[in-house]
Formats: structure tokens, sequence, C-alpha cells
């Protein structure tokens, strides 16, 4: 095991996670604490695997094709220029001894290649993962909808099954290709679902052999409801004009099995589908647990309103992967959302800046702005400070209020960029599948099997 290159002789913070909380909190802090990073006095480590931050409410937008994938994503070490940025994934937090094991990216997981990273202040911000279901079949033929290279693939593969589909006769395996199905109405769900089906349904133009009546596109939800944070009537409004566009929802239904492709739903139906997209919620990432963090029986570390974690010193936590209480409403925590992550960081890197000045920390507390989702082009819903709005205007909200957040000028530039083109041109319906197998063609050329 060797041990982590030096970072200086001052105060070390390290940043577990460049996500919202983390890149934020780390961009909070060099702002803050610039004198004291020049004189050496204080220096600031952020490790995660990869080397971006992904502004997730904008991929449904890249995996339709509006927004170019790159454009939602932020080079960290670009925006986070006083900072170290170690990509590597943590493996154990040990705060007894302040210090964190980790693997370089790349490295062997199975092997040995572990490194050690000392701290003075830690922050915990790993995030989520998709909270799965021990369902079977799930594991083998679902994809989730967090990561820009989920989107990418999504993308070329809806794109893919319209190709194959037109390419076949038999009526079963062109249903098979043609029968898109979505776990979970929250979010990312219900934006997923509906900006893929919008994009597939301009793609039929060139597709003279299909017809829109083929396409069976269907969200599953557990609940009676979807999308709870705009309100029971924007909800229903919702679950109203998906259907309308030939969109079935299927609410209090459960997926029980999904083996071979064959999905057996709880109310008896069963069918075949090429595509399952499982949305239906996350769960604190399970490096929090690799460690001794106080954990609650959610797997969320348990911290306090200052964003701290409860009965340890210089530790800090916010985000998904967080327990933090909702002080507008007892008893409750704060949802896991980027609406709290960006909040939260902002908060979290004042308090510790306190921290290192001997200044008082000042809690966590939010007010409610509301939710914007994205239904299509030219299609929205949202509900912000009471105020209920759906159809364009929506839609036109839902863009403006995200490209507000979308971090640096450079992102919000290209975005803009992005939706200026598409006034004038149709977007790309290309599949590029082979990215998910880009070495098939050079072993084919070798005489190889090419890898499935």
């Amino acid at each position: 095991m060797s041990p982590s290159p030096d970072s200086g002789s001052g105060t070390h913070v390290v940043i577990i996670g460049g996500g919202y909380v983390g890149m934020y909190t780390a961009l909070g802090l060099q702002k803050k604490l610039r004198s004291e990073l020049r004189r050496g006095e204080v220096s600031i480590t952020l490790v995660d695997p990869k080397s971006y931050m992904t502004y997730q409410p904008f991929l449904p937008e890249a995996a339709a094709g509006n927004v170019e994938p790159r454009h939602v994503v932020t080079p960290l070490r670009r925006v986070l220029k006083r900072c170290r940025v170690l990509n590597a994934a943590v493996t154990k937090i040990d705060t007894a001894e302040k210090r964190l094991t980790v693997r370089p990216a790349g490295a062997d997981l199975v092997g040995d290649e572990l490194d050690e990273v000392a701290y003075d202040y830690l922050v915990v911000a790993a995030g989520s993962v998709s909270r799965t279901l021990p369902i079977p079949g799930l594991a083998e033929c679902g994809i989730g909808f967090k990561t820009v290279e989920e989107a990418i693939y999504l993308r070329n593969h809806v794109l893919r099954q319209l190709d194959e589909a037109s390419s076949i006769d038999e009526e079963k395996a062109r249903r098979k290709a043609l029968t898109f199905v979505f776990v979970g109405g929250g979010f990312a769900g219900v934006e997923a679902l509906a900006e893929l089906e919008d994009m597939a349904r301009d793609a039929l133009k060139w597709y003279p052999n299909l017809k829109q009546s083929e396409m069976r596109w269907m969200l599953i939800e557990a609940a009676n409801r979807i999308l709870p944070e705009v309100g029971p009537e924007m909800g229903e409004w919702t679950v109203d004009a998906l259907r309308k566009r030939g969109i079935e929802i299927k609410l209090e239904t459960l997926l029980k099995s999904a083996e071979d492709k064959h999905i057996v739903l709880s109310d008896g139906e069963e069918f075949d589908a090429q595509t399952l997209v499982w949305t239906a919620g996350v769960k604190p990432h399970p490096v929090v647990k690799e460690g001794d963090l106080p954990i609650d029986d959610k797997g969320r570390i348990k911290a306090t309103a200052e964003l701290t974690v409860e009965g340890l010193e210089h530790v800090y936590t916010a985000g998904d992967n967080a327990a933090v209480p909702d002080l507008t409403d007892e008893g409750q925590y704060t949802a896991p959302n980027a609406q709290h992550a960006v909040r939260q960081a902002k908060r979290l890197s004042a308090n510790i800046v306190a921290d290192l000045r001997g200044k008082p920390r000042k809690p966590y507390v939010h007010k409610y702005v509301g939710s914007v989702a994205g239904l299509g082009l030219h299609k929205g819903v949202a509900n912000v400070y009471g105020i209920k709005v759906r159809g364009v205007l929506a839609w036109f909200m839902h863009r403006t209020y995200h490209l507000s957040r979308v971090p640096t000028v450079n992102r919000k530039a290209r975005v803009t960029a992005d939706w200026t083109l598409a006034l004038f041109f149709r977007r790309e319906i290309v599949s590029l599948g082979a990215l998910q197998r880009p070495r098939q063609e050079f072993e084919l050329a070798t005489g190889r099997r090419p890898e499935v």
C-alpha cells in the first residue's frame, strides 16, 4: 500500500465525490480561501473516479438529442483550478485515523493497488446510486438513468430499435423491438420517457414502413401518482397529457420479473420488451458504510443541521448520502435532489471556512421554490411558488431555470447554442450503436470472433 502524494504542510481538506455537493463545495472553498490557498496554509483535494461533474437535469435532453452530451458535463480540473483532483474510488473511510483508502481509477478491482489519503477536514459527498430490488432479470437487462453514459446509450439504443424493427417482418420480434418500458414515476423516469418518446416519434418520419401505433411506451409506478414534487393536480395533468400521446401509465403496479426480457407485471400482464429503464429511486452510495461513519436505518450518514457528521469533529456531509434535518418541517429530512444539493454545498463551504477561521457555523435552512419538469419539445409542467403552469410556458420555465443553474459560462453558452441550432435544423437520428462495442470491427478484421 503506497502513500498518497504530499498535499502540502497546511490544513488538508478532502472532499469525497465530484457531484453537485462535492464540486460546488470545492468551488466555494477555493473562492473563500483564495489567500490561504495561495500561501499554502490550506490545500483541497477532491476524490472521484470521474474527472467531470454531470448536470443530471439535462440528461433527458441529452438522450433526446436536444443537447450535446458533452455540454451537460463540467470538467472538474477546469473549474477547480486551485484544487487537486484525484481520480480514484474511495474504498474505506477511517475517521479515527483521519485517513481514506482509495483505489486509483483504472486499477484492477480485485487487485491490491490501493493508496492512502490523509486529511484534516473531510467532506463526504459521495451521492447516490440507483436503488434496485431483487427482481428476476432486472440486473441482466435493465439500465439506469443517472449518468451521461447511460443517456448516450439509451439514445443510441432507442434509435437502434427503430433500425432493427424497420428491417424485421416477423410481428413478434418487431413488437418486442418497439416496446419501451420505464419503471419509476419521479423526475428521472417521467422526463426520460417523455423526451425519448418525443425523439422516437420525430424519427419515425424517416422510417416509412413503421407506424407510430406500432410503438409501445409504458411507465410503471408503484404509487398512485407520478411527479409528487409538482403536486397532485399537476401530477394528474401530466398523466393525462402523456396518455393523450399514446403512452401507457400504469399506477399502483409493480414489475415482478424481467427474465429474458419478458416483462411480468403485478396486474397480471405479460409481454416482451427490448428496453427496460429503471428509475425507481436512489439510495446512498455504498462507500458511506465502508468505515466508521454513523449511519441511519436507510444507509444515510447522520448529519446535523449545520451539515456536520454527528459525533465527529471536522467531518461534514450533505446531499443524497446524508440525512440532513429539514428545519422547515420538524422530524423530516431534506429530499435527495439537485435543488437541495447545490444550496447545501453553499452553506457547507461557508461552515468549513467558519471552522477554519474560528467563527460560528450556521444551519442549513431552505425555502421551497418549486419544481419544473420537461415532457418533450415544447411540453412541460411546473409548480413554482404555488403557481401551477403547464405546456409551452412550463417547458420554457424548465429550460430557463436549469440553464441558470448549469455550472460555468462556458456550459451555459454551449447549451444555449444547442437549443438555438435546434430551431433551424432537425435533430440527428443517427444511432452510433458501435460505441458500445468499439473493437468489434477491428476484431472482425483480424479474424477474431467479435465479443458480444
